[in-house]
C-alpha cells in the first residue's frame, strides 16, 4: 500500500455516528479516476458496491473511464436500479472490448509469450507513438473520428441520466484556461463524456459551448469538491487506479512514459486531498469555513497489482485483460468491504494528514 495515502488505524478516527438514511444504508460518494482500459478495474469495484446491501450511492464523480463508468451507472440506475446498472456497465465494457477487435492495438508476440498485458512491444503501439511525437490528431484523424461516440450512444440515456437519483460529475480540462469544467447529470452528453477522455495527442479537442476541452485528469482525476458540496453523503470512496507510488528509477523510454504520465494524472487529486486535510486541520481549530468539509470521511479501494500494469496497456482492450482487472476489482471492493464496512458512516479510513508531511 502508498505510504503517501496510508490507512488510518481501525482503533482511532472519530467517534462513531449514527446514520441519517432512513432505511438503515450509508450513503456513499464514489471518486473514480480514469485510466482508459484500466478503468475496468473500477466496473468490477462498482459491481460489487452495488452488490452490497449495506449502502447506497448518493453521488460520483468520474474523470475519463472513470466519468464513463459512472454515467452508464446513474443511467441504467434511473431505470432499473443496482442490479440494471450492473447488467449495463458489462454491456458497456462489451462493447469497448467488440470494438477494439479489428483495432491493430494489440499484444505482440513476446508480450503474449511473456504473459504480460503491455503493449510495449506491439508494432502498432509503436507506430502510433512515434506517430504522436511527429503528427498531431489533426494531421492524422482529421474528421475527429472516435469509436466511442457510438459505443456511448448505446450505452447510456441520456435523459434517464439527467434525471437520475445518482449525481454524476464529469470533469474535463478547458485547453484555454487549464481550468476544470464540471458537466452535472443533465449537461453530460457523449461530447462531455468524449472531452473528459480525450488524449490530446490521440484526439482532437472536444468543443462544447464554444471552448475546446481535454482530458479531465489534467485538472482533476477526479475532482472532490462538487462531492463535498453538493452531495448528502458523508462518506467518500475513491477508487483510485493510477499508483501514486512507484518503486524504482524508471529507466527505459516507455517506464519513464509511464510514471510521467502518473505523476501528472494523480498531481490534480493529491493536491484536492492536501487541501481537504489543511480545511479540516482548521476546523478542527473552530473556524467555520472549514466545517463542511470535516465532516467527510474518506476512504480508498486500490490494488497493488494496478503497479505491475504499464502505460500502454491502458490502450488494451482485449476481453481477457478487461474481466482480469474487474475481477481484481470485485476482489478489492470485497476485502474493502470485509476490513472497513462497518466502518462506513462512522470514521475515516484514509489518512489525509499524512499528505502534509514535509510540505
Amino acid at each position: 500500500m502508498s505510504q503517501l495515502i496510508r490507512e488510518e488505524d481501525r482503533e482511532g478516527g472519530a467517534t462513531p455516528e449514527p446514520s441519517s438514511v432512513p432505511d438503515d444504508r450509508v450513503a456513499v460518494d464514489l471518486a473514480l479516476q480514469g485510466g482508459g482500459a484500466h478503468g475496468a478495474f473500477t466496473w468490477g469495484v462498482l459491481d460489487r458496491l452495488l452488490a452490497e446491501p449495506r449502502i447506497r450511492i448518493d453521488g460520483i464523480s468520474g474523470t475519463s473511464a472513470g466519468a464513463m463508468n459512472a454515467s452508464v451507472l446513474a443511467s441504467a440506475f434511473a431505470n432499473g436500479g443496482a442490479e440494471a446498472a450492473r447488467e449495463a456497465l458489462a454491456a458497456f465494457w462489451r462493447r469497448v472490448s467488440g470494438g477494439a477487435l479489428l483495432s491493430p492495438l494489440k499484444r505482440g508476440p513476446l508480450d503474449v509469450l511473456l504473459g504480460r498485458w503491455t503493449l510495449d512491444y506491439s508494432p502498432a503501439f509503436l507506430a502510433l507513438d512515434l506517430a504522436s511525437r511527429l503528427f498531431s490528431p489533426y494531421d492524422l484523424n482529421p474528421a475527429a473520428w472516435n469509436p466511442l461516440r457510438d459505443i456511448l450512444a448505446e450505452s447510456i440515456d441520456f435523459e434517464r441520466l439527467a434525471a437520475s437519483p445518482v449525481k454524476v460529475f464529469v470533469t474535463a480540462t478547458c485547453v484555454r484556461t487549464g481550468r476544470p469544467r464540471i458537466f452535472r447529470n443533465a449537461d453530460v452528453s457523449p461530447d462531455a463524456l468524449l472531452a473528459s477522455a480525450c488524449l490530446p495527442q490521440m484526439f482532437q479537442a472536444v468543443e462544447i459551448d464554444g471552448e475546446a476541452y481535454w482530458d479531465g485528469g489534467y485538472s482533476g482525476n477526479p475532482t472532490i469538491s462538487p462531492l463535498v458540496r453538493e452531495c448528502s453523503a458523508h462518506d467518500t470512496v475513491l477508487v483510485q487506479i493510477n499508483p501514486v507510488e512507484r518503486p524504482g528509477t524508471p529507466r527505459s523510454a516507455g517506464e519513464i512514459l509511464s510514471r510521467v504520465n502518473e505523476i501528472s494524472f494523480n498531481a490534480p487529486l493529491l493536491k484536492e486531498l492536501r487541501m481537504i486535510a489543511v480545511l479540516r486541520q482548521v476546523a478542527d481549530a473552530g473556524r467555520s469555513e472549514g466545517a463542511l468539509w470535516a465532516e467527510m470521511r474518506m476512504h480508498r479501494i486500490a490494488s497493488e497489482r494496478m503497479v505491475d500494469l504499464g502505460y500502454s496497456s491502458k490502450l488494451n482492450a482485449e476481453w481477457a485483460f478487461l474481466t482480469m482487472l474487474r475481477d481484481e476489482g470485485q476482489r478489492a471492493a470485497g476485502e474493502f468491504l470485509d476490513r472497513h464496512g462497518d466502518d462506513l458512516g462512522r470514521r475515516a479510513t484514509l489518512d489525509l494528514d499524512h499528505l502534509l508531511e514535509g510540505i
